[in-house]
């Protein structure tokens, strides 16, 4: 299933999904609908151009819907769909893999990073001492 998924037409969806902003906005989609400037006070970091770009593309998608809303001036709200919401049990097991997972990330990444770090003291021949006496 998982090399299916990896291969198939299903990897453009995924890939889109799980880029860089989409999990943000569908989460902050996910208790009520909003408008472009809300959605950019609740995910302080992106930038208009990104937002703009990944609610298109959301859209594009069917996970939301964009209606123009008769103001003045006039306004435009973003709601999930229902594909959108079925979305929210997959990205449930997801933040939950990840926050079972923060901790074994954390060491392997400060294993790896000392790793490479011992690997270019060696090349440049700056080994710790404890390093120089084992290799004696």
């Amino acid at each position: 299933m998982l090399q299916t998924c990896l291969l198939g037409n299903q990897r453009d969806l995924i890939d889109q999904v799980l880029d860089k902003w989409s999990l943000s906005i569908l989460a902050a989609l996910y208790d009520r609908p909003q408008r472009f400037n809300e959605l950019r006070r609740e995910i302080p970091d992106i930038t208009q151009k990104s937002l703009a770009q990944t609610l298109k593309r959301l859209e594009r998608n069917g996970m939301i819907d964009r209606t123009v809303l008769d103001t003045q001036p006039f306004a435009v709200e973003y709601r999930l769909t229902g594909l959108g919401r079925s979305f929210e049990g997959p990205l449930g097991v997801l933040t939950q893999w990840a926050t079972d997972s923060t901790e074994d990330v954390h060491r392997a990444r400060t294993r790896y990073d000392a790793l490479q770090r011992l690997k270019a003291e060696s090349r440049t021949g700056d080994l710790p001492p404890e390093v120089e006496s084992d290799q004696s």
